[in-house]
């Protein structure tokens, strides 16, 4: 199924509706979330689990980011299975609109060490990395998930805030690139190219999410976004700083940038897999480039915070997903990358062109130029944030 582009994405809501008041406030919040009463311990805030006894789960999940059925909307055919074969019933809710509210709303009782009313959540990888990193989340039984152990990609194994892959389990996952409009520029094919090139001068945005758009500017200087130091950095950065004060990129944006690129308002952009794939749907002028440099892999993530009670049936529920047959009837509602090997035999019963889409289902080529964002401690996160913020106005 090929839904349109929606008035906002999943991935969208990740940073388009985060102004920057809400960022100050982020700020602040993670300015106390380091400290030492905040931070839990396996040993010191152990997690009962009534699986054995309670049939039930709260699943925490963001907005249109589950497939539903076309016909009856009330109606989540791959989730409705789950609850048939297990007889596990699924409290579902999309109450993640953006990831730091979500840390607001769970911060206090995560670092109290008491529950949060969710036994899953889904998280991108940097909030992932920060909830790992404080210890609120619970390690999985490798055992129960043999669906994830024999079926998850390979690129997406060993991250470096989850080595061993015990704690977050990729939901979907998406490629941060580049775009453009074919209809009013030729094509583009590298970050210098987009930050420089002249007939672009005022017809750029760039993503206001940091990870992303500093990601690719560190590609594009020949350093690796998954292991770089501060000089790299702040190189990455002023290269950006000069593409601002040139005004070569016109702005920042979450994926509202999506709706000025179908209409030709902006030229060319940083953005992301999913929605320029459903641009395409609409218009095939609109491309999505792999920069030559490389491109950026991001997640969201499964995760089981402390003190839920049902980690049993999250695990339960988390190796249902990983079936390809299931993972192929999410991916073509939602439209980003599958983290799952052998969907994409699965979606050729369902769309035999999606299932030929590499920003779906890419290959190892694709993979092999795509890098996941160096886990930062809460002292480099506070700083490379601030540092961007400041370039980019917000």
């Amino acid at each position: 199924m090929r839904t349109p582009l929606k008035p906002l994405t999943r991935r969208g809501l990740l940073t388009g509706t985060l102004g920057s008041a809400a960022l100050v406030a982020a700020g602040g919040a993670l300015a106390g979330c380091g400290t030492k009463a905040a931070t839990q311990t396996e040993e010191g805030c152990k997690s009962e689990d009534l699986s054995a006894t309670e049939k039930k789960l709260a699943f925490a999940n963001w907005p249109q980011y589950l497939d539903v059925d076309e016909k009856d909307e009330s109606k989540r055919p791959t989730l409705d299975a789950f609850v048939k074969r297990t007889g596990i019933q699924v409290t579902y809710t999309e109450d993640i609109n953006d990831n730091n509210e979500f840390f607001g709303k769970v911060q206090n009782q995560l670092a109290g060490c008491q529950s949060t009313g969710r036994d899953l959540m889904v998280l991108t990888d940097w909030m992932a990395a920060r909830m790992i990193r404080l210890g609120w989340i619970q390690k999985l039984d490798k055992a129960k998930l043999p669906n994830v152990e024999a079926n998850l990609l390979p690129s997406l194994r060993n991250r470096p805030f989850d080595s061993d892959n015990q704690l977050a389990i990729p939901w979907q996952s998406g490629l941060a690139g580049l775009a453009y409009n074919a209809k009013v520029t030729k094509e583009i094919r590298t970050v210098d190219q987009l930050l420089t090139r002249a007939d672009l001068k005022g017809k750029v945005t760039a993503l206001s999410e940091m990870r992303d758009t500093m990601g690719l500017l560190l590609q594009s200087n020949g350093h690796d976004p998954a292991n770089f130091t501060g000089a790299q950095f702040d190189d990455a950065l002023n290269k950006l700083k000069k593409a601002v004060d040139s005004k070569q990129i016109r702005k920042f944006t979450g994926n509202d940038y999506a709706p000025d690129l179908a209409k030709g308002d902006i030229a060319a952009c940083i953005g992301w897999s999913g929605d320029v794939i459903q641009l395409g749907f609409e218009d095939e002028k609109i491309k999505f480039v792999v920069p030559e440099s490389g491109v950026m892999l991001w997640s969201d993530n499964m995760l089981v915070p402390n003190k839920a009670t049902h980690k049993g049936n999250a695990e339960e529920l988390i190796n249902h997903y990983y079936e390809p047959a299931i993972a192929a009837q999410v991916a073509a509602y939602v439209n980003y990358i599958c983290p799952v090997k052998g969907a994409q035999a699965e979606m050729e019963k369902i769309d035999p062109e999606l299932a030929k889409n590499p920003l779906i289902f890419p290959d190892d080529a694709l993979l092999s130029k795509s890098k996941v964002f160096m886990a930062l401690d809460e002292k480099q996160e506070k700083e490379y944030e601030s540092k961007f913020q400041q370039v980019i106005g917000a």
